[in-house]
């Protein structure tokens, strides 16, 4: 189960934001983006708390701890 890749893909769409979009804004690559949406690379934690900042959620809902 891929719920970190689930809940960045939702939280992508829902903000209307391409993979390009976020990418740019986390400064990583597209790829990147597709790998963690489709549970083949995890992200640093670093950037977990970035894509947090970007989306204005939090760490633990992006982890599943939390459904908020």
């Amino acid at each position: 189960m891929n719920l970190f890749g689930e809940r960045l893909k939702e939280l992508r769409s829902d903000n209307k934001l391409s993979r390009k979009e976020v990418s740019e804004k986390l400064g990583v690559s597209v790829r990147l983006i597709s790998y963690w949406e489709n549970g083949e690379r995890e992200c640093d934690f670093k950037t977990l708390i970035s894509i947090a900042d970007l989306f204005s959620t939090s760490v633990d809902y992006l982890l599943g701890r939390t459904d908020y």
